[in-house]
């Protein structure tokens, strides 16, 4: 089940270097040796006035266009693209992929906006570029870290939970250090590997804000009665929703709110065009000096979602991807020729697209005993011909078996995609048969114990088409075997409420999010850590509540997978990690605690002729590739030089 805000896309390309037996070193890219540890109390620093002239730090990041087989290229131009809402411009923040560290294109981990990153056992020293400003020119630094953690993330009006979930192990916070103006520390008494992972996630959890901003409106700064004036003024409860509106860093519906994104927003809602401009103290720059993003100005324009295919195809829009989908590619080519783009086709690094989570934790006790039953998952599982899904669904071109990660992934094996993933009916009717589901109704369904039918109420959120389809021919290969599906799409939210109430069967849902992990990155959708997970929503809901809430896991093998992502979480040794990874993709292969069914589908991503370095060919992902992020797109720029050759013919 899908952990994310976003469900219909995946990412990027793969991946040098050796097998998982990297070294931490490697892994982190040399994010180096390990500073004196102080406990000297957090100093805030003054803020200090922006300077005149916008530029980037004196210590910038320096992108090697020509190491990547990339062009250097030239400042200018706009890029249009469509949205189908005006609350989608928030996803440019995540595929603007602006990161304190970051992913890049083979899925090593980087510094980015952070100068560099002193990793000790559970010690992560930050270290800032000197000379670094916001997007208006003042300071970024340490004391905007400070504002973060202790006057939003643990001031009870703005966080009531506290700190996200990574700032904790074993429920407790780190120790923060500001050291100086550029250096803070983050220190637990043991490993966090969760840290760097979830700083790098397609959502940005931003921990820091700009504390020069935001201070003026801030009960701490101006007084509670005064902070509250300001809201009510504007129509608002509080001080903490006018403090909300305006930290707008992801949605990016605030001009006014400085940032250190590629491009800053220039519109506020509501409107149907959204114009961002170049950051000019954005802090990349390419080799020749050149200050990135290469590209001036992003335009965004609000179209139906009926019309994002068509608009494409007559050319509005220079780069297009979100809201395309595997059956647009027709449509898509059609107009390249006449409105000179091109449709890359990026496979999508998901680990099925579409999958069958039966419900081990559903409240109805026959139906409870049967789906943990792996006989009957095992059934279930090789009773679909996914020969046909693939051939009906992704023109043949997908990856039939279960739902697990993709071969790019170092951590890939064969048998994790294979195993109890055939088609063989005969099999499977045997083993229904050995449960004793041997009766049968007038029309050739089975019956349960106590004389029901064996018919089973498929629940999806109704949203993905193929999904839908999918269930259709599913429907004929199970009654092949006197199993009957019915299917019931509903609306997201409802679903996930029937899910944590134990009233769901079945759920259809696409599989893996992350399909393309390296061992770094946490497995926890590969257990009840993962939070409403549709396979035992109230073992998930006992685990995020502590115990308060739900039912503890009482099934062995896994709680098993517990244990291993709890083991992930207490080691920071790649090797380890890697193997943890491998034993948990197995168990669920052993187990089909998910039934997969066909992954591979194919994302066009539409970009102008002239369009220069973006990929032919990248995965396509949620996470971690925040869909086409780790491509970077403020290294694309316009071939001017095309233009002129064309007119010369």
């Amino acid at each position: 089940m899908s952990g994310s805000d976003e469900h219909d896309g995946f990412p990027s390309p793969r991946k040098g270097g050796r097998e998982c037996g990297v070294s931490r070193r490697a892994l982190l890219a040399g994010l180096g040796a390990t500073l004196v540890w102080s406990r000297s109390p957090m100093p805030a620093f003054a803020d200090t006035p922006p300077t005149e002239a916008p530029a980037p730090p004196t210590t910038p990041l320096v992108v090697d266009l020509a190491a990547h087989n990339r062009r250097i290229g030239t400042a200018g131009g706009t890029i249009r693209t469509l949205i189908a809402k005006a609350r989608d411009v928030r996803y440019l923040s995540v595929y603007g992929y602006t990161r304190l560290v970051g992913y890049d294109a083979d899925l090593n981990l980087q510094p980015d906006l952070l100068e560099r990153v002193d990793v000790a056992g559970g010690r992560f020293t930050f270290t800032l570029r000197k000379g670094h400003r916001w997007s208006d020119g003042h300071p970024f630094t340490t004391e905007d870290f400070r504002y973060y953690w202790e006057d939003v993330a643990n001031e009870k009006a703005l966080s009531p939970d506290g700190p996200p979930a990574f700032f904790r192990i074993e429920g407790k916070l780190p120790q923060v250090e500001v050291l100086d103006p550029v250096t803070i520390r983050f220190a637990w008494d043991r490993p966090n590997p969760l840290f760097l992972p979830a700083l790098a996630a397609p959502r940005d959890p931003l921990i820091y804000r700009p504390a020069h901003y935001l201070k003026p409106v801030h009960a701490r700064y101006i007084g509670k009665d005064a902070a509250d004036g300001k809201a009510k003024a504007l129509k608002l409860r509080s001080w903490a929703a006018l403090h909300n509106r305006m930290d707008d860093n992801y949605e990016l519906n605030n001009p006014d709110c400085p940032t250190l994104q590629g491009w800053v927003p220039r519109t506020r809602s509501p409107a149907t065009r959204f114009r961002f401009e170049r950051n000019r103290s954005y802090h990349r720059v390419d080799t020749a000096g050149t200050q990135l993003p290469y590209v001036d100005t992003i335009v965004m324009d609000v179209a139906s979602q009926g019309l994002l295919v068509a608009k494409t195809n007559a050319g509005e829009a220079d780069l297009m991807f979100r809201g395309l989908s595997m059956p647009d590619i027709p449509s898509l080519k059609e107009g390249e020729a006449t409105h000179r783009y091109r449709t890359n086709l990026w496979p999508v690094a998901r680990g099925s697209e579409f999958a069958l989570y039966p419900n081990l934790t559903t409240t109805d006790p026959v139906w409870r005993q049967l789906n943990r039953d792996v006989r009957y998952r095992h059934a279930l599982s090789l009773a679909i011909d996914r020969r046909t899904l693939n051939n009906t669904l992704l023109f043949g071109l997908g990856t039939e078996g279960n739902d697990t990660i993709v071969s790019d992934s170092h951590l890939f094996e064969p048998e994790m995609r294979t195993l109890n993933a055939g088609y063989d009916p005969a099999e499977a009717s045997k083993l229904l048969d050995a449960m004793g589901l041997t009766g049968r109704d007038g029309s050739g369904t089975r019956l349960l114990p106590g004389g029901r039918a064996l018919e089973i109420v498929v629940e999806s959120d109704g949203e993905a088409e193929m999904v839908l389809d999918a269930l259709l021919l599913i429907t004929e290969f199970w009654r092949e075997v006197g199993v009957r599906l019915i299917t019931k799409p509903q609306e997201r939210t409802n679903l996930h409420r029937r899910s944590i109430a134990g009233l769901t069967v079945m759920v259809a849902a696409q599989g893996l999010d992350l399909a393309v992990p390296t061992p770094i990155m946490p497995p926890t959708e590969l257990s009840p850590a993962q939070p409403e997970h549709y396979a035992w929503p109230l073992w998930s809901l006992n685990v995020e509540s502590h115990g308060k809430s739900g039912e503890p896991c009482d099934v062995p093998e896994v709680q098993r997978l517990l244990a291993l992502d709890h083991q992930w979480r207490d080691t920071d040794d790649v090797t380890k990690q890697a193997a943890i990874w491998r034993e948990m993709l197995m168990n669920h292969a052993r187990n089909t605690w998910v039934i997969g069914t066909v992954a591979g589908a194919l994302q066009p991503v539409v970009g102008a002729d002239r369009l220069v370095n973006l990929p032919k060919r990248a995965l396509y992902s949620w996470a971690p590739t925040a869909m086409i992020g780790v491509q970077r797109i403020d290294e694309l720029f316009w071939d001017t030089a095309a233009d002129s050759r064309a007119e010369a013919r």
